[in-house]
């Protein structure tokens, strides 16, 4: 049974206090996965109750749900002036840098073998829609045609993850993962390495 916030907590903004649940969970998640995430250090670093966790997202298996619900949300915009598939993996390598701990949790499920049951079917829609947009842009020539678009969305999705999963290995290339200037320059490298991609 949910227990209610009590009055103070209701007198909070209670969409500022969602955004700050949510703020605070993608940290908690990326730092520890979900099984290792305690809504006591949730709450604690939004500045809240741990009972609005309960009261606004029905628990920890919510907020997770939650977290992988905005992001989504906020994907279209991602994309939104990608006019090339190199621009796509582009934005979303610069989404990465900029936001690695939204990265991190997804590393953490696969790392220790979390079952998708969290969010199996948004995540499978997401990925769906990945595979139909490579596949609409390779007949348009942007991809070479003996390439699976699926093994492709993998790929690529590796390389926009590469900085944030193997800091260490940028460094040891003699790059900065931590430098603005980075950021700005593993973008528009991983563009024009997908470039390379199209069909001849």
């Amino acid at each position: 049974m949910r227990r209610s916030p009590d009055p103070e907590q209701r007198q909070r903004d209670p969409e500022r206090s969602k955004q700050q649940l949510l703020d605070a969970a993608v940290v908690e998640f990326g730092a520890h996965g979900f099984s290792g995430a305690r809504v006591s250090e949730i709450a604690a670093r939004a500045g809240v109750n741990k009972q609005l966790i309960s009261y606004y997202f029905g628990g920890k298996e919510g907020l997770y749900r939650a977290v992988a619900d905005r992001w989504r949300a906020g994907e279209p915009e991602l994309t939104a002036d990608a006019e090339s598939l190199g621009d796509v993996v582009g934005a979303y390598a610069g989404a990465a840098i900029a936001q690695p701990d939204m990265l991190r949790m997804l590393v953490r499920q696969a790392v220790e073998r979390i079952p998708d049951n969290q969010d199996e079917e948004g995540q499978r829609a997401r990925f769906r829609e990945m595979v139909e947009d490579i596949t609409r842009r390779q007949a348009l020539g942007e991809l070479a045609v003996d390439l699976d678009p699926r093994h492709a969305a993998l790929a690529l999705f590796g390389l926009a993850s590469a900085p944030v999963v193997f800091p260490q290995i940028a460094r040891a290339l003699g790059l900065d993962p931590d430098s603005e200037e980075f950021a700005t320059e593993y973008t528009d490298q991983t563009a024009k390495l997908v470039s390379h991609l199209k069909e001849d």
